[in-house]
């Protein structure tokens, strides 16, 4: 069942790397220069937007269903986008393959959380990360490779073989109980649904495009962020009111969560700030070559499953938030040899920032879904998994929002305003370059500074004996399950 999740994650994170490379041979078949962002675009709007939903309907229907929705629909936007005759198309295509990617992630992660208990799903997270950090290096490499010796569509026609050996290996290995929810089975949060997907989604999409596509304060800025907020005010209003909403508004209430939450959502940034910057800094500022300065990026991919892997040793022993503090510290001090740097620097003391911090991410994010998933419900495991999931997209497009502007603000400082504009860092020169992506370094170590809070609103104390028992449990034997299995000192 592992190796079936585990092959069903790399169909997602093997295509968010594989692309870049081909992004060149794709235009110049297909035409559309000024729209290929959106091929990025396009794919993360619509798997963060329904990524909540797919974790309540997890809940609803049960995670096997969602699973296979999840790998259908992402087979299905890869055919489309294997036969694409246009960059609309292609566009549209890569929109579906999204749709198919934000059931994927929620419900592989739930139903670990369901099959494994707090011990084996500390060792389960590790061989997860691993998928992720083994694409980092073969996403590129692959959509190389298929791009210039092939066609870059066998990037997406390799997606259909894997995913249906995929659902092939999940039908014959996962049986699932059904669980008995209490009351009875309620009508779908339609409202709460449709709201929360325009919200988040105008939402997200105002901080990927303000200051790239539009100003901040033009009626399009301004817009595309008041219309989210407006639809995000009504969704928490309609969520008060319904009885089974697709987000319940306790999970906004719950420290365990909250703590999960809050350092996903830092993850998100994190990860972002550093994967987008440090190898512009290697390459343009220190001189490296591609391939060194991709190694030194690789180094946060080698450092978050060495984490993930050992984590479970360390919480169980000593608790979840000395864990998540721990990735905090080790997290400051990546982010602070990354600022140390400068242009004499060698490019080891970046991959050396990369490794320490990859080291603080998986002692924070993988720990933190844990705890999530130990201290609800099976009926609610979806939603608390869909959740930490969304926050990291919701921290990602933070992140692309906040760095920008900072390298913007330091371009315009030495510029001026006319010429900043929005930053094309490889046409800057390196006396202008290197301030800005060392002030994007800076900001991202201020923001590492939220795990640390992340570690402090978690629950302080040993993970109890009652959390491996409830967490031990078939799904739905116990009627309140984890959720009063806290560890001690709340």
């Amino acid at each position: 069942m592992l190796a079936s999740v585990m092959l069903s994650i790399a169909l997602v994170a093997i295509d968010t790397t594989i692309l870049a490379t081909a992004v060149p041979s794709i235009v110049e078949d297909l035409g559309g220069f000024t729209q290929f962002p959106w091929l990025f675009s396009a794919y993360l709007l619509a798997q963060a937007v329904t990524t909540p939903i797919y974790g309540k309907l997890s809940d609803v229907v049960g995670r096997k269903p969602l699973m296979l929705l999840g790998i259908g629909l992402f087979v299905l936007g890869s055919v489309f986008c294997g036969l694409a005759w246009s960059m609309p198309a292609l566009i549209a295509a890569r929109a579906v393959q999204g749709l198919g990617a934000g059931a994927i992630q929620p419900a592989s992660m739930t139903i670990m959380g369901d099959l494994y208990s707090v011990e084996e799903r500390a060792v389960a997270q590790g061989y997860v990360a691993s998928v992720w950090a083994s694409a980092a290096v073969i996403g590129p490499t692959l959509g190389g490779l298929f791009a210039e010796h092939a066609s870059w569509r066998w990037i997406f026609w390799i997606n259909v073989p894997l995913g249906l050996v995929a659902a092939v290996v999940l039908l014959r290995s996962f049986k699932e109980r059904p669980t008995e929810r209490e009351g009875g089975r309620r009508p779908l949060d339609l409202a709460g649904s449709a709201l929360l997907a325009g919200g988040a989604g105008l939402l997200l999409l105002g901080l990927l495009e303000g200051g790239v596509r539009w100003a901040w304060w033009s009626p399009a800025g301004v817009g595309v962020l008041g219309g989210a907020v407006v639809l995000l005010v009504a969704f928490v209003l309609v969520e008060r009111r319904v009885p089974d909403p697709v987000l319940p508004l306790w999970v906004f209430r719950d420290r365990v969560l909250n703590a999960a939450t809050l350092g996903s959502l830092v993850v998100g940034m994190a990860m972002l700030g550093v994967t987008s910057y440090v190898p512009v800094y290697a390459q343009r500022v220190l001189g490296a070559g591609a391939v060194t300065a991709g190694l030194a990026v690789a180094a946060l991919a080698i450092g978050w499953p060495i984490a993930a892997s050992t984590a479970g040793r360390f919480y169980l022993r000593v608790g979840f938030r000395p864990c998540l503090l721990a990735g905090a510290l080790l997290g400051l001090a990546g982010t602070g040899i990354l600022v140390a740097a400068g242009p004499e620097s060698p490019v080891l003391q970046l991959a050396l920032g990369c490794f320490l911090l990859g080291l603080g991410l998986g002692y924070v994010a993988s720990p933190g879904i844990v705890a999530a998933q130990s201290v609800v419900t099976w009926q609610h495991r979806g939603v608390a998994t869909g959740t930490n999931v969304f926050a990291r997209s919701v921290g990602s497009a933070v992140g692309v929002a906040i760095f920008g502007a900072v390298a913007n603000a330091v371009v315009a400082t030495r510029l001026g305003r006319e010429q900043a504009g929005s930053v094309d860092l490889d046409a800057l020169p390196v006396g202008v370059l290197e301030p800005a992506v060392h002030a994007v370094f800076v900001a991202v170590a201020i923001t590492a500074v939220a795990l640390l809070v992340s570690g402090l609103v978690m629950p302080s104390g040993r993970l109890t004996e009652r959390l491996r028992e409830d967490d031990a449990q078939p799904a739905g034997a116990s009627p309140s399950g984890g959720r009063d299995a806290v560890p001690t000192g709340e």
